[in-house]
């Protein structure tokens, strides 16, 4: 039974503080549209009981990052102390997952990756370091007709805060991780100032694919001096190398589309230890109507929260910070709230 009246009084009163500071976490996905629940970090942090979802869990109730300096530590690879995911959702070959974000906050420009890592038994109980990931989507600098110009994230701001991956049609049927990650490089210009977003999901891929490429450990993906993550996105760029290894020879660049909610589906509970060459028929319920929250203009005379954007060329919202945290600058475009020393 989960017991939700004091999670959820506790979830209310930080809900507040979350969403404002937030940068992100994704909240669903949809496949075929089917609309499954991810890990909500306003409530399930705080629940005894919480549902058992696809995505993997995580107590990043504040929505931070993972900087290069952590590159070697295993939060790069699902985030903060993250943990496996109790349930998988089931996706074929070929099909598309349409992932979700909360409001992603506009000046924080960067590529959007995707990756899968093949599990030897079921995804639920796998050992994280020993994933190897394989690159399947990556979208970095789209035009740099103007500074600091489009990117994989101004796309998914576009697209209602969403990405559309398609799964390979040629990989073979079994269980796997779907790691799907924001870079933020606002700040990219000094190091360690690029912010990682990792987000995972347990999928389990039905077909008839036979290509088991190869993968990188997690802790592998990226260097903190490699030109993708240490990079000044506010001088012109003739050139972006989207960072971490190349994209597989099979993977399938899609446009980015949404995808329509027809049903609400449950995550598939337990080990998915078998491979599977079929599909399976997830359960359905009502159809959601989920809400998305647009973000909020600032203003000069309020304060801004902790991670917020606090000056910058053309910025016109809140200068001062909360208490605990001081405006850095990184560049004359981009100033943010950061945690007092």
């Amino acid at each position: 039974m989960r017991h939700t009246q004091s999670a959820s009084l506790l979830a209310a009163l930080l809900s507040a503080t979350t969403q404002v500071a937030a940068h992100g976490h994704v909240t669903n996905l949809v496949v075929d549209g089917v609309y499954y629940e991810g890990f909500d970090i306003n409530v399930f942090p705080y629940e005894t009981d919480p549902p058992k979802v696809a995505a993997w869990t995580t107590p990043n109730t504040g929505n931070g990052f993972i900087s290069p300096d952590e590159y070697r530590n295993p939060n790069i690879i699902c985030h903060e102390n993250a943990t496996n995911a109790q349930a998988h959702v089931v996706v074929g070959a070929g099909e598309k997952v349409n992932v979700q974000w909360t409001a992603w906050p506009s000046s924080h420009h960067g590529p959007v990756l995707d990756y899968l890592a093949r599990c030897s038994g079921s995804c639920e109980t796998a050992d994280k370091t020993e994933l190897e990931f394989f690159k399947i989507d990556g979208v970095g600098l789209i035009s740099d007709s103007e500074v600091p110009g489009t990117w994989g994230t101004d796309q998914l701001i576009a697209n209602n805060n969403s990405w559309m991956v398609e799964i390979p049609p040629t990989i073979a049927p079994g269980n796997y991780v779907l790691r799907h990650e924001l870079i933020a490089l606002h700040g990219a210009e000094e190091t360690d100032g690029a912010q990682n977003y990792p987000q995972c999901f347990n999928l389990q891929v039905t077909g008839t694919g036979t290509a088991t490429p190869s993968g990188v450990l997690g802790t592998e993906l990226y260097t903190s001096t490699e030109a993708g993550i240490l990079v000044n996105i506010y001088s012109s760029l003739a050139t972006y190398t989207v960072p971490g290894p190349s994209l597989y020879s099979g993977a399938v660049s899609i446009t980015q589309t949404t995808s329509a909610i027809t049903s609400t589906g449950t995550a598939v509970v337990g080990s998915a230890s078998g491979v599977a060459s079929g599909p399976e028929v997830p359960a359905s319920t009502i159809t959601p109507a989920p809400a998305y929250t647009a973000a909020t203009a600032g203003s000069s005379s309020g304060t801004q929260s902790l991670y917020g954007q606090c000056g910058g060329i053309n910025y016109s919202g809140a200068s001062a910070c909360a208490s605990g945290s001081s405006c850095h600058s990184y560049n004359p475009y981009y100033y943010q709230c950061i945690a007092s020393a």
